[in-house]
């Protein structure tokens, strides 16, 4: 006997349906455009994604901000197709920032309870395995409760030995945070040679941070793609982004379509990358 349906399967319905309706319009604009991006030839080898708008996304539906947070679950998933489909060798997602952290305890344990849910999937997705995703979490997650750490770390040991797309987590994640973590790092790591901090920071170049990265040995990011129309970076990979190219996108997460990917990429091939020449 099945139960009455929840409000967020119901929504999930209506976007259904409304997708089925806009189809037509958008198959051969797709269609055309999948083509243009496919011979464009220049995809990004490392995909950052800001993840931004579950929130607002829900308070203009009139629903709770929960349901925001499950269709940008459902996103995530549908938008890493997308990437496996294209062959993008390494994508960054950013779920959740040290900022975040901070927000209603409420709120913030229900999101970990949905990364827990959502890193024991995908440690048992055939998608992951069948492609050989090595998934990452990076970040820091002191004070993450016992069971996400568990899930998170399952996660990161069942794809550990996989060769295919690179797929970061950033969740307890700031771009300072990380800078000053890879220079503490480095810093320990000069001790233990017996250096002093003086002789540690005349050898300190900027290769000794890049090496101490969360990101360490994934190529920096070429592309960054932030969705909800916000124009900023708030933070996300500092260090990484110094090269990268922007895209800013109106739509808010829960409601970003392949059609918006697309046309991301589209953008990024036509530009002509300088590298601060």
């Amino acid at each position: 006997m099945t139960g009455r349906p929840t409000l967020a399967s119901s929504l999930r319905a209506i976007y259904s349906l409304r997708a089925a309706v806009t189809k037509p319009v958008y198959w051969w604009y797709e269609r055309r455009l999948r083509r243009k991006v496919r011979e464009g030839g220049k995809l990004p080898q490392h995909l950052g994604l800001i993840l931004d708008g579950n929130r607002r996304f829900a308070k203009a539906a009139g629903v709770q901000r929960e349901i925001g947070y499950e269709f940008g679950i459902d996103k995530a998933h549908e938008v890493l197709q997308w990437c496996l489909e294209l062959g993008i060798p390494a994508v960054t997602i950013w779920v959740l920032s040290t900022d975040n952290v901070a927000r209603d305890p409420e709120e913030v344990a229900h999101l970990m309870k949905l990364f827990d849910r959502e890193a024991r999937n995908l440690a048992q997705d055939p998608r992951i395995h069948g492609n050989r995703v090595r998934v990452r979490a990076i970040g820091q997650h002191h004070g993450f409760p016992a069971h996400v750490l568990d899930a998170l770390k399952q996660l990161e040991a069942a794809t550990a030995s996989y060769d295919g797309m690179l797929l970061n987590i950033a969740v307890g994640y700031g771009g300072r945070e990380e800078i000053v973590d890879a220079v503490k790092v480095y810093l320990e790591h000069q001790q233990e040679a017996g250096a002093t901090l003086q002789q540690a920071a005349a050898a300190l170049r900027p290769d000794d941070i890049s090496a101490r990265t969360y990101t360490a040995g994934t190529p920096e990011v070429d592309f960054i793609i932030r969705t909800s129309g916000e124009i900023r970076m708030s933070g996300f990979m500092l260090w990484q982004s110094v090269y990268s190219e922007f895209y800013f996108c109106d739509v808010y997460w829960p409601g970003f379509r392949w059609v918006d990917f697309l046309r991301a990429l589209r953008d990024f091939q036509g530009r002509k990358r300088r590298f601060g020449k």
